[in-house]
């Protein structure tokens, strides 16, 4: 069990991350916090949080930040990083909190080519939709949960076992790349 009542809620991000690492123990590869400096003045304006999961520890992750704070949900980019495609689900905390008390969150998870699947996050936060299908389509990785994981950005005809992004036998081939002129 973790020590926070939460009341008062963490709100710094030093204990943020004391929270999340009492809570996950030893499922989080790693927790990085940086300040971002903005403006004339070089101020502090906001920090990012950067962290790393096991994906089975990424929806106990995702519900310890509603704990703390709505989260924002930004986009999902991703990556072919070789065995495994990188997934970054990009969030922000305490968005009404003013300059410098922001957080923004970077949830890293691992998905290993030989289960590209993920736990959908579209029953907690709807808008999630079109970032996972793009995920889908473009890496081939399945959300589970995720009602439609139809294509979003290529053409209806297209086939669905050639993942644009990928880098390895499920990427392009020459015959999907055409010149334009």
């Amino acid at each position: 069990m973790f020590k926070y009542s939460l009341n008062p809620l963490p709100k710094t991000p030093e204990e943020i991350k004391s929270f999340l690492e009492e809570r996950l123990a030893n499922n989080l590869e790693s927790l990085e916090i940086r300040e971002m400096v903005a403006g004339a003045e070089e101020k502090m304006s906001f920090y990012d949080m950067w962290i790393t999961c096991d994906k089975g520890a990424f929806i106990d992750l995702v519900d310890s930040l509603f704990m703390l704070d709505f989260p924002i949900f930004h986009v999902i980019s991703g990556d072919d990083a070789g065995d495994f495609v990188l997934l970054n689900y990009h969030f922000s905390l305490f968005t009404s909190a003013g300059r410098g008390k922001r957080v923004g969150v970077v949830v890293s998870v691992k998905v290993q080519k030989n289960d590209l699947t993920m736990p959908s996050l579209y029953d907690k936060i709807p808008g999630i939709e079109y970032s996972e299908r793009e995920m889908h389509e473009m890496l081939g990785v399945s959300f589970e949960g995720l009602p439609d994981q139809s294509l979003v950005f290529l053409p209806e005809n297209w086939d669905e076992k050639v993942h644009p992004w990928r880098r390895d036998d499920s990427g392009l081939s020459p015959k999907h790349i055409r010149e334009l002129s």
